[in-house]
């Protein structure tokens, strides 16, 4: 085992203990998605009851608790569902990693359905420092956006939704906005007779600056864009 870089990761289920030697540098890059295979992060092929004392946890335990013996299945249990031991500078930098994609989550998918319009990533980050939001660096993004929404609804008003919309494009930008349609929920496509393209589309509210924005730089704004 290497030595600084070696800790005890515990978990504990059912009322049992399940410990395991992990590699601190390479659990912190399962958790954050840059490592795929939960294996790699352990420095001992083996379930502990008592890491320190080498005390092997039983497999009858494991089963129950797990719904598997297999380790690997396990430890990605272990690893996802329990405290990664990490450095503080490596959980600030989760923290804030975790914080900017909730944000950008929630200013692509809602508007204000005051105004229908956007809203921008400043306004919600401004609303969940007011709001005094805890975001948990080991939990998924998408898992915690419906309590960071809760929270910050008595703020700011904020409704998620979609929007649907019709486009149309000139024959000489066609082949530039294809792509960008397609990125932006395409739906269906109609070519007209002077050659230009009708396209639906249908994705989130919170997108629709940003996308003519896109549109009308690609077309030099000659884009014909309804919001249906």
């Amino acid at each position: 085992m290497s030595s600084s870089k070696t800790v005890i990761m515990k978990f504990g289920r059912n009322g049992d203990e399940f410990e395991i030697f992990i590699n601190s540098d390479l659990a912190y890059e399962f958790v954050t998605g840059k490592r795929s295979d939960p294996m790699s992060v352990l420095e001992v092929e083996e379930i502990f009851k008592d890491a320190r004392k080498g005390e092997r946890q039983s497999e009858d335990k494991i089963k129950k608790a797990f719904g598997t013996t297999e380790l690997a299945k396990v430890v990605e249990q272990i690893l996802r569902n329990g405290d990664v031991p990490i450095t503080t500078e490596q959980r600030n930098k989760l923290l804030e990693e975790k914080r900017k994609q909730i944000i950008d989550i929630i200013a692509r998918n809602s508007i204000d359905p005051r105004t229908n319009a956007p809203n921008p990533p400043t306004r919600v980050e401004n609303a969940m420092k007011e709001g005094r939001v805890t975001i948990d660096p080991f939990k998924k993004a998408t898992e915690q956006v419906d309590d960071v929404v809760k929270k910050i609804s008595a703020i700011m008003p904020i409704k998620f939704t979609t929007v649907k919309m019709q486009v149309t494009i000139t024959p000489e930008y066609t082949n530039k906005c294809f792509g960008t349609l397609k990125r932006y929920g395409l739906k269906s496509e109609t070519w007209l007779g002077n050659g230009s393209l009708q396209a639906t589309l249908e994705f989130p509210a919170g997108l629709q600056t940003e996308f003519f924005d896109i549109i009308n730089k690609l077309t030099q704004g000659k884009a014909e864009i309804k919001i249906m």
